[in-house]
């Protein structure tokens, strides 16, 4: 199985960075210790600050499946998608 990386685009409301900079400090270790997860960053987009992208790699396919369909991502999602501008753009990749 080839790993793959997953690139998702969020747009925040403003006035939300903070609490959103912060939630994700305060659970990137538990995301990035989910078996499979080989890799889990945030950025911060540079000309528009209330984008951010969370870019994860991920050992196959159905480890990322694992985590999206846990209790733990779900309660994080519910803590996190009311503070979104637009709907989230989520894509997998993997290496040509």
């Amino acid at each position: 199985m080839q790993p793959l990386t997953r690139v998702v685009k969020l747009t925040l409301m403003p006035e939300h960075i903070e609490a959103f900079r912060q939630i994700f400090q305060e659970h990137k270790q538990h995301i990035a210790a989910f078996e499979g997860c080989l890799e889990l960053n945030a950025y911060q987009d540079n000309q528009e600050p209330h984008v951010f992208f969370t870019i994860s790699r991920w050992s196959h396919t159905q480890a990322l499946d694992n985590y999206r369909y846990s209790e733990f991502f779900k309660l994080l999602w519910s803590r996190v998608k009311p503070m979104f501008a637009a709907k989230a753009v989520a894509h997998s990749m993997t290496v040509v």
